[in-house]
Parts: structure tokens; sequence; C-alpha cells
């Protein structure tokens, strides 16, 4: 006979692993002795001996689990590698989803790292497919990598603040529209209508380059996108201070 709680635990030890619950589980009915009711009770302190791991305090539905994931995030987010590997054997020790790890990771590649290394997202996303096609125990290393990666890369959340900034303009400004060059134009009677006309390619131009209004009417000279002086983001800046010189040239 076997407790639920000692069930759960080898499950989450196992890692969808049958073969070491079942050996986990056979260890423990030949190294049990039987009650007095003549069954053998597997309980969760004999699961825990026959998995051979001792049982962390980390209840995935309650606050312990909430407060490592964040604490994980948080070390990612303050460029401590050291703090973020810490609270990652943590998860993967108390038998966390390795993909609700991927997830976090991937978030922090982008929200805290964005363009001022944009390889992190890139790395984020290749370790969270590496690690469906490899299980653990190996996933552990690309997570490692992953998250190592994403700790110690340069930071900046400029994408985040972006979009909230678009998001309230979309949800507060009325706008008449999109500007009638912008408006798609493939399809019959398109030009009758005056939509597409006066675009130009930029492909066409010095530098791939062509000064345009792209932005509705409503909305000329709003800035969402404002980069850091972190990592990439510098060039990005140069890049925007160039085509801004011909802009008002």
């Amino acid at each position: 006979m076997i407790e639920q709680e000692a069930v759960e635990f080898l499950a989450d030890m196992a890692n969808g692993d049958a073969r070491t619950a079942l050996n986990a589980l056979e260890l423990g009915i030949l190294t049990t002795e039987r009650q007095k009711d003549g069954k053998i009770h597997i309980d969760l302190k004999t699961a825990s001996e026959c998995i051979q791991k001792r049982i962390l305090r980390y209840d995935k539905e309650g606050d312990n689990h909430y407060d490592t994931i964040s604490a994980f995030i948080k070390s990612m987010r303050g460029s401590d590698p050291d703090a973020t590997l810490y609270y990652l054997a943590k998860m993967l020790y108390a038998g966390e989803s390795i993909t609700f790890i991927a997830r976090r990771i991937i978030i922090c590649a982008s929200e805290d790292v964005g363009n001022a290394d944009p390889q992190a997202l890139s790395v984020a996303v290749a370790a969270s497919l590496a690690i469906e096609r490899v299980g653990m125990p190996e996933a552990k290393i690309i997570l490692s990598q992953a998250a190592s990666y994403v700790a110690t890369a340069p930071k900046s959340n400029t994408a985040l603040i972006g979009i909230e900034e678009a998001m309230k303009v979309v949800e507060n400004v009325k706008v008449a529209g999109v500007p009638a060059h912008l408006q798609d134009a493939y399809y019959k009677g398109a030009k009758n209508l005056s939509r597409g006309i006066g675009y130009q390619y930029p492909h066409n131009f010095k530098d791939h380059y062509v000064k345009q209004q792209y932005l509705p009417d409503e909305l000329v000279g709003q800035t969402f996108y404002k980069p850091s002086e972190n990592g990439y983001e510098k060039e990005i800046i140069e890049y925007l201070k160039k085509i801004n010189k011909e802009k008002e040239s």
C-alpha cells in the first residue's frame, strides 16, 4: 500500500521516467517490513529514501514555489549567475517542470535583456526546444547554460516599456487610421482609392533608408522605443541618430 503523497513525490522526482519510479518503488517493497496488517506501507519518507533524494521544503502549489521562481527570475535580472544557478538547482531537485522553468528564462531574456543582447532570446528559445528533445537529467545542463547566459547578458527593459506605452496610446488616443501610402495596395481597385500611392520602397535608396512618415498623423513625433546605453542597444542608438540626421536634412 502506498500513500498518495509518496506517489506524487515519486512521479515528480522521476520527471516522466517510469523506470526510475518503478525501480524506487521496487526498492521500497524489498527493504520495507510488513506492518501488523500484513501489508507493506510506502510513505513519503520511504519513497524519499528509495529514490535517494532528500525532501526539499518546496510546495509546488504554495508560497515556496512562487518564492523560488521569483528569486530565480530576480537573480537573472540582477546579473547574479551564482544565485540563478542555485535557485535553478533547487527547482530541479524538487521536481519542478523543466518546461515551466524554460518559459521563465524566455520571458526574462526578452523582458530584462531585450535588444541589449538580442542573442539572449535565441539562446532561451533554443534551450526550450532542446530540453523537450533531451529530457532529464541532461536537460539541467541546457537550462543552466541558458539561465547563466541571460544572467550575465547586458540588461535593458526598453522593449517592455515601449510596448506598454504603445498599448496605452492605442487604448486612449483615437486616430483616423493608417496613412494612405502605407495601406495595402495589392488588390484590384486599390489605386482608385489612393491606397499605397506615394509609398517609397526603402531598399531603392542609399543605405536602404528614405525619409517617410509611418505613424498616423495624430502621433507624428511620438517615441515609444527608447534604447538604453547597454550592449547592442548602443549601436541601435547610433543608427537612429544617423537616420534622424537624414530626416532633418
